[in-house]
């Protein structure tokens, strides 16, 4: 019986044994169909985006997850056999935060870029040219670290750490995180020609903006902010600016800016002797930074704005630039790239040429409107002038053969009106004749200063301006003439409540004479004249001197008096 009984039960031990392999191996059949689907849909998901920088983490995040790592990075190699760009994934914002500093390629990771190869460690401290962890840095054992090709060209590595579960890396997840790495070498390089395509759509369209809107006139810092716009957006940059030097020839000085905290930016100087901008503007080539805290060099906007990679492009080629164009983004973006940089440059060299043409362009109309200007004053001279003089002298004579004494007197305010026309036509023919620049010219500073107390008078003062005033006037004098004229008409707003003020400047025998005149209040005998008192001041400092009156209409009329060339012993000379 012993034996009939034992006798079954070894080829049921040996069916179950049998059985128990089939279920294993089924098992491993249907776990590798799971990751041979989940790799497909990661190589489907990995391009499906275009846009380089959420592809890279997409690529980071994908392969945790398919071999289970708890920490994932991908590692962009740049000159030098140096990382200019680390992609991390799980790791949390307190644990980023607490990193001293992101790893540079220096050990394990620079032998990866040096030898680009597969590599697979039980524990990353075990291997010889392991280098240790970067202060802040969370403990990490297993790695699996696989390079990822673009054309031949090693772009970076993927770098995996720490298997859960506390086990190793095997061979199934090399081979199947070198397939993502292929697949994820074709997206990148997809990625790469798209944003090439994309880039060079948007320089073309940007280069016809900027064209087109300096040849119709609009104004030169609009069209400069338009530059430093299009620039950033096509760059992928957060801040742009434009700088052009100063007068001194020794300062860029950052005229405008676009992007983020642009206006902390705006009039910010670099030395042009040192500083990233002036190696761009003084060499004429693109200079570009990948970490500002790694160069000593200054960079004018990374003092406003944190910033990673940083680039400057010059306005204009070697030999005629105008500018600097500077760039940034922020930190742990990818660095500007050789195909961005000439993109700028061939950008920035358009609209040199754009800004060249439109000054020409505008020298050319000015150069027109002299002519124009430089005609109808002759014309008004040889003409106008002459035509009413002769009518005041018909009329003079005419005078002494009318007899009743309204019409004699008729005639003589018809007179006077034509010789107050004839000085008002003088007046307008010595504007003309001025320079072209009417920012610099003594004549459109009175005239703005007038203009200017309209809305607080609530109607238009008169004016009348007699003589070269803007070239005949001495310096010291045309300084300080627009400050006597707005604390004149300043007095006249706050205290002379008046209906009717008229502002005269003459310039004649060898005097600048000033009056203000209103129809107001007065001046009040007990009031505060400060205001005065420093317009006395300013009269006797060039020798000369002022007074007031009461009209017989009422009001004030205020003359400053000052003399074109100072004498000796004058007022102030007599100490």
């Amino acid at each position: 019986m012993a034996k009939g009984e034992s006798g079954p039960l070894i080829p049921h031990m040996r069916l179950d044994e049998l059985l128990e392999e089939l279920r294993e191996r089924l098992e491993a059949v249907l776990a590798t169909r799971d990751r041979v689907h989940a790799l497909l849909d990661a190589v489907v998901t990995v391009g499906s985006d275009l846009d380089l920088e959420t592809m890279l983490r997409r690529i980071v995040r994908t392969a945790t997850t398919l071999v289970d790592a708890t920490y994932g990075a991908l590692g962009v190699a740049g000159d030098h056999e140096t990382l200019i760009q680390f992609v991390p994934v799980g790791l949390s914002e307190e644990e980023i935060a607490r990193i001293e500093h992101w790893p540079h390629g220096l050990g394990l990771l620079g032998l990866l870029i040096k030898e680009p190869q597969t590599l697979r460690l039980a524990h990353i401290s075990d291997h010889p040219a392991s280098y240790g962890f970067p202060p802040g840095h969370p403990p990490m054992g297993s790695f699996l670290g696989v390079p990822v090709r673009v054309r031949e060209e090693v772009f970076g590595n993927l770098y995996l750490t720490e298997k859960r579960g506390g086990g190793e890396f095997d061979e199934e997840d090399e081979a199947i995180v070198t397939a993502l790495a292929t697949a994820a070498g074709v997206a990148i390089e997809n990625a790469r020609l798209y944003e090439e395509t994309r880039r060079r759509e948007m320089w073309l369209q940007a280069s016809a903006e900027v064209t087109t809107s300096l040849l119709s006139g609009v104004e030169p810092g609009r069209v400069l902010t338009l530059i430093a716009r299009q620039a950033r957006q096509m760059a992928g940059a957060d801040i742009a600016a434009v700088l052009l030097p100063d007068e001194t020839g020794r300062i860029l000085r950052a005229v405008v800016a676009d992007g983020e905290n642009h206006e902390r930016v705006v009039d910010a100087e670099a030395p042009i002797a040192r500083s990233l901008a002036g190696l761009a503007f003084t060499g004429g080539e693109p200079v570009t930074v990948t970490d500002p805290a790694e160069t000593d060099v200054p960079i004018v906007i990374a003092e406003y704005v944190p910033l990673g990679p940083v680039a400057a492009v010059p306005i204009g080629a070697a030999g005629g630039v105008r500018g600097a164009l500077s760039l940034g983004k922020r930190q742990g973006r990818v660095p500007f790239n050789q195909a961005e940089v000439r993109t700028l440059h061939s950008f920035a060299g358009q609209a040199a040429v754009a800004l060249e043409l439109a000054e020409r362009r505008m020298d050319a109309e000015r150069l027109g409107l002299l002519e124009d200007r430089d005609r109808i004053a002759k014309d008004l001279h040889d003409v106008v002038i002459q035509r009413l003089f002769a009518v005041a002298m018909t009329l003079m004579s005419t005078v002494r053969l009318v007899e009743r004494p309204e019409a004699s007197g008729r005639l003589s305010n018809a007179i006077d009106e034509l010789d107050g026309t004839i000085r008002q036509i003088r007046s307008t023919i010595f504007a003309l004749q001025a320079p072209g620049d009417g920012d610099a010219g003594l004549r459109a500073r009175i005239v703005e200063l007038v203009e200017g107390v309209r809305g607080h008078l609530g109607f238009m003062p008169g004016l009348t301006m007699e003589g070269r005033l803007d070239t005949g006037v001495p310096p010291a004098v045309a300084e300080q003439l627009p400050a006597v004229l707005r604390e004149a008409l300043s007095n006249v707003v706050r205290h002379a409540k008046a209906s009717r003020v008229d502002v005269s400047v003459e310039l004649g025998e060898g005097r600048l004479v000033l009056v203000v005149a209103d129809d107001g209040v007065g001046l009040p005998s007990d009031g505060r004249r400060s205001g005065l008192r420093n317009l006395q001041d300013r009269a006797e400092s060039l020798g000369g001197s002022l007074t007031t009156g009461r009209p017989e209409r009422g009001g004030t009329r205020l003359v400053w008096s000052v003399p074109l060339e100072r004498r000796e012993g004058g007022p102030r000379d007599t100490g």
